[in-house]
């Protein structure tokens, strides 16, 4: 029976659903079309270069196991990535087309080439008159970084996407990056860590983190000074803008305009944007349509409560930064009883601690 390429894709999903969390299978697989079948080789179409990297960096080896099973020994997998005018070819002027077999690696060769700020120094305030290209303070935490924020199941999907920014913000198909989840499970301390590896790979980008009620504050100064517009220049001229708690625009019509127009040119400029959320955008009240529209274009990540070994991993891993000794059986009483916020956590482990040793 010779079987039909759709089919095929079909059933490499079925398996591949098994094996991966449905966050993950939502964000990487359900974009991805089959377009032909061919001597043994599934063609399949990616939305960019980007994508297709991330799928041989996470998910090789189940896609060789999905392939494998419907194509046997023989099998291969050829690439079709779509360009950002929604053409393919494979000639290579247009789109690559990458040819592999599962068992092996394959290489592709367009690359993306970010804005760069060739930037003055100047320290904020946000509202700069005449100022084209001002150097500002980040506002950035440097104590958050990738090193200290433990990986689990919880956060996997968020951390890689936020790596693949720092590396090229503004190049991937994450902009913007919207974090969503429950108080004290990490979002701020993610953000911070994008924003803080950006600018170790590239001291001459402009970014900046900003709380949502620090933004709206502003607004309402730049208002009263009748500097609105200024501020509004200020902000077309960041490179990575950070905004934490994106709630707090949910009734605050002038602000959202704002940060509309915002928005709309960093994005059209090919500058990223990283927003964090106490819930999916889909579920913001009283905020404006094209803007919620906007917060989808990229890439929605949750942060889960982290399992029990997650919770341990990041006592352990606090343990061995500051030189203390915990007996496991305390530290395991900690996890066990502390399971939905890491602030909590961590609190209760310094206290557990002072306690000990007071």
């Amino acid at each position: 029976m010779v079987k039909d390429y759709v089919q095929v894709w079909d059933s490499c999903l079925q398996t591949i659903k098994q094996r991966v969390p449905t966050q993950s299978y939502n964000t990487w697989f359900e974009p991805i079309r089959p377009m032909a079948l061919r001597d043994c080789a599934l063609v399949i179409q990616v939305p960019n270069k980007f994508f297709y990297e991330m799928l041989e960096e996470s998910f090789v080896d189940i896609l060789k196991i999905a392939v494998r099973q419907e194509l046997g020994e023989r099998d291969k997998l050829e690439y079709q990535i779509l360009m950002h005018n929604g053409s393919t070819t494979s000639n290579g002027h247009l789109a690559d087309k990458v040819s592999k077999p599962t068992n092996g690696h394959a290489n592709a060769s367009n690359g993306f080439n970010p804005n760069q700020a060739d930037v003055s120094s100047i320290r904020n305030p946000f509202v700069i008159p005449g100022i084209q290209k001002p150097k500002v303070d980040s506002n950035l935490n440097v104590e958050y970084t990738f090193d200290n924020f433990i990986e689990g199941d919880c956060n996997r999907l968020a951390r890689n996407a936020g790596i693949a920014i720092a590396q090229r913000p503004g190049g991937t198909a994450f902009n913007p990056l919207v974090i969503f989840g429950n108080v004290g499970l990490g979002k701020t301390h993610l953000a911070h860590a994008i924003g803080n590896q950006v600018v170790k790979n590239d001291s001459s980008k402009i970014v900046l983190y900003v709380t949502c009620s620090e933004f709206g504050n502003q607004i309402i100064n730049a208002i009263r000074a009748n500097k609105a517009n200024e501020l509004v220049v200020f902000y077309q001229l960041i490179d990575v803008l950070i905004v934490d708690d994106i709630q707090f625009l949910e009734g605050k019509l002038k602000t959202q305009e704002i940060f509309f127009n915002i928005f709309n040119k960093l994005h059209q400029e090919g500058k990223q944007l990283i927003l964090t959320c106490d819930r999916p955008p889909k579920d913001l009240q009283d905020i404006e349509d094209r803007l919620i529209s906007r917060f989808k274009w990229g890439l929605s990540a949750d942060l889960s409560i982290p399992d029990f070994e997650t919770r341990m991993a990041i006592l352990e891993y606090k343990m061995l930064k500051e030189g203390v000794d915990i007996p496991k059986n305390i530290v395991e009483f900690v996890c066990f009883n502390i399971k939905n916020n890491i602030r909590e956590l961590e609190r209760c482990f310094d206290f557990t601690y002072c306690s000990i040793y007071a």
